[in-house]
């Protein structure tokens, strides 16, 4: 286990997607540590309740993550309010379960606008602030399928895996200005994630019952048993952030230290395997020079 620092009075956190799930229970969590929170969501309403909790340690604001004019609206308003942004939370997202060809273009643009480019805008907007603080931590909900592909899942991982590239390759860029990176990257929780109300389904192709189907039944099945605990999760969040070095990544659970191990693995032993083969892409070596 890191190494953890002391604990920092008050640190002000933003969430996004702060209504239900993860979201809603890390601002439980941040309350009951003893943080700051600014919570935001689509329905404002939805989160009144965390500000009844949190009294003057709480505030609620609107905020649609894909709309980049609005992220800094909310981030602006959040430090006027407090005088800094401590740690961002970047959860808000949902998940489209259907084979790549039985979803729409539209589906596609939807599932990346909200899971990557909505990362994209409360980074951006969070960096300013973050930069001029010479401090920050930026936390990325990606997932297990952010490294482990899903058949029927397709759309979910391609904008959980850009999350990963950008978060990691932003991690190397800011390190040097005291803002750190952690990626999450959860297994399946108890939350309403797969449910109707979040999840997107799309009608089933016959040629895809042996890939897609399968998963389909899966996920059905598994929407509220999941092993996951939300509450328990966040309380992991917060320890990690709090370590004097806080990982990258983040996997939770012990559905997604399998998954991502033998993923990982896998990978490993595929590049060992084609290495040789691999490396003759490269231009010959003992001098000579590449052809005109």
């Amino acid at each position: 286990m890191a190494e953890r620092e002391p604990h920092i009075k008050e640190r002000v956190w933003l969430v996004t997607g702060a209504s239900s799930g993860f979201g809603r229970a890390v601002c439980e969590a941040v309350l009951e540590h003893g943080d700051r929170l600014v919570a935001t969501a689509r329905d404002v309403d939805a989160i009144r309740s965390l500000v009844v909790q949190g009294g003057q340690r709480a505030l609620a604001l609107p905020l649609d993550v894909t709309n980049a004019a609005a992220a800094k609206k909310a981030m602006d308003k959040a430090v006027a309010h407090f005088g800094q942004i401590d740690v961002v939370f970047n959860n808000a997202g949902y998940g489209h379960v259907g084979a790549i060809e039985e979803l729409t273009d539209k589906e596609l643009r939807q599932q990346v606008d909200v899971d990557f480019f909505g990362v994209v805008n409360v980074t951006r907007a969070a960096l300013p602030h973050m930069r001029r603080q010479r401090s920050g931590h930026l936390v990325q909900m990606s997932s297990l399928n952010g490294v482990e592909g899903l058949p029927g899942g397709g759309f979910y991982a391609a904008s959980k895996f850009a999350v990963e590239g950008l978060s990691e390759s932003l991690a190397s860029e800011v390190a040097h200005l005291g803002i750190r990176v952690t990626i999450v990257e959860p297994a399946p929780f108890r939350t309403r994630f797969l449910s109707d109300r979040s999840a997107k389904w799309s009608r089933p192709m016959e040629d895809y019952a042996e890939s897609v189907g399968k998963v389909r039944q899966m996920l059905k099945e598994m929407d509220g048993n999941q092993p996951g605990d939300p509450a328990r999760a966040a309380r992991a969040i917060i320890q990690a952030i709090e370590a004097q070095h806080p990982p990258l990544r983040l996997p939770l659970g012990q559905m997604a230290i399998d998954h991502i191990r033998a993923a990982l693995d896998a990978e490993a032993r595929e590049l060992t395997a084609w290495a040789q083969l691999s490396a003759t892409a490269d231009f010959p070596q003992l001098g000579s020079r590449p052809p005109s």
